[in-house]
């Protein structure tokens, strides 16, 4: 008994600490009854919860809030109904993945596809976290704006705030101050219901018209685009993934996962068809460019709200980019940790693991600091950021099915039949949008003006 209590002391401490979470799990599932099996759950769930709230980021919110003050309720009411499953079907994958092999996406794509695959998928997460982190920044420090906070200060305290939560907590403790922040972006939700002379039978019919004010042109391309990319990500691949080995989850809580990403997914289509309404009820008509601004669209709300609203929204946008900051930073920093052979544990200490934690906090720096440029055209950027986001997500979606379907990793969990058949057809889609909106780069009056 003393040499395994030897062996135990002389593990990494944070093989020590995920070992000490498991004894709980295990602990917890000797119990039986329907509460037992509740708090079983409650301790289980968290990365999926986690990555589809902070995919309603503050690019997210912007974006929605856009898409409902330029489209109004007609087509993407019903539209982002149908980006649940689609959440869904991308997410669980990971959730498999990750309990199955024990291993991040980074490390599986570098291992099992070799050096050139991993450096390019590492290379196009690096890129689009950079850039959907400055919308995380856009969204803070035009939020904390309306506080009369001016946005150097907020940018600034930003850093500090996401740099601390993700050097000096452990994963358990990390985990659950996210998803506290991330309780926040619910706050979209009441807000519908203060909306004045909001035609609930219009939202009913648009499940049947799916109407589209002004028809199919090139922006319309360009806002189903924007907001498939705020939908599915790659860096939700990378994040959930790493979360799920990082917390130590087993084949024994793929169910669990799998309840846990349904419910985020849920979460985030309601919170995404909640700013869609307040922005469609107030905004809407006011004007039919892509550069409509965040600015302007508080200025509506509060106009046809009250003060008070606006802040609630002003509030929900930065804790948007808050959320979504901590989760595509330590998504960068897991993924450069998996692919170098680094630690690549949010349960390391700080000195012990510097080369983990360096490559989210240099990105925090570059997309804080991009952020404060002069004069930079935030709502064409936030929109562009997105529809990059859509770009990129096909190679990843690739190389996902292509690891959920080799049986040598996988075993029994392998992709099932319709689950593949589900997933290329997203990809499918996402090639088809993706080069109807290059058409429309080249050739921009196709589709009209």
């Amino acid at each position: 008994m003393e040499d395994y209590k030897n062996k135990l002391n002389e593990l990494p401490v944070d093989i020590k600490l995920r070992a000490v979470d498991r004894l709980k799990i295990h602990l917890m599932r000797q119990k039986y009854g329907y509460f037992s099996r509740l708090c079983l759950l409650m301790a289980l769930i968290g990365p999926g919860i986690l990555v589809m709230l902070a995919d309603n980021d503050a690019g997210g919110v912007m974006t929605y809030a856009q898409t409902g003050s330029i489209f109004g309720i007609g087509f993407f009411i019903p539209f982002m109904i149908i980006m649940l499953p689609v959440a869904y079907i991308v997410q669980e994958m990971t959730v498999r993945l990750g309990a199955v092999t024990h291993r991040g996406h980074a490390e599986m794509i570098w291992k099992r596809y070799g050096k050139f695959w991993g450096a390019f998928s590492l290379i196009d997460l690096v890129i689009a976290n950079v850039l959907t982190l400055i919308t995380e920044f856009i969204g803070i420090t035009l939020g904390m704006e309306v506080f009369g906070v001016s946005p150097v200060f907020s940018s600034v305290t930003a850093i500090v705030v996401i740099s601390s939560i993700q050097l000096f907590l452990r994963y358990f403790s990390w985990e659950w101050i996210s998803l506290s922040i991330a309780a926040f972006n619910l706050v979209f939700i009441p807000l519908v219901f203060f909306v004045p002379h909001l035609h609930w039978g219009a939202v009913a019919r648009s499940f049947v018209s799916w109407h589209i004010p002004g028809g199919i042109n090139s922006l319309f391309i360009y806002v189903v685009l924007a907001n498939v990319g705020t939908t599915i990500a790659p860096w939700m691949l990378f994040f959930q993934q790493s979360s799920v080995v990082d917390k130590g989850l087993t084949v024994k809580d793929i169910r669990d996962g799998q309840i846990d990403t349904f419910l985020g997914s849920l979460f985030m289509v309601i919170v995404a068809i909640a700013i869609i309404l307040v922005t469609a009820g107030t905004v809407f008509g006011f004007t039919h460019t892509p550069n409509l601004d965040i600015q302007t669209i508080l200025s509506a709300i509060s106009a046809k709200m009250g003060p008070l609203a606006m802040r609630f929204f002003a509030l929900g946008l930065v804790e948007a980019g808050l959320i979504a900051a901590i989760a595509i930073s330590a998504s960068t920093s897991w993924a450069m940790g998996e692919a170098f052979g680094w630690p690549k544990s949010i349960n390391i200490p700080p000195l012990q693991g510097w080369k983990f934690y360096l490559p989210g906090i240099i990105s925090l720096l570059i997309a804080g600091g991009i952020v404060l440029i002069p004069n930079a055209p935030l709502g064409f950027l936030n929109l562009t950021v997105q529809v990059v986001a859509t770009i990129f997500m096909p190679a990843a979606m690739m190389f996902l099915l292509l690891l959920l379907n080799d049986k040598e990793i996988m075993g029994d969990h392998i992709n099932k039949p319709w689950q593949n058949i589900s997933a290329f057809a997203i990809v499918g889609f996402l090639i088809i949008m993706n080069g109807i909106y290059g058409i429309t780069v080249v050739f921009p009056h196709i589709f009209g003006k």
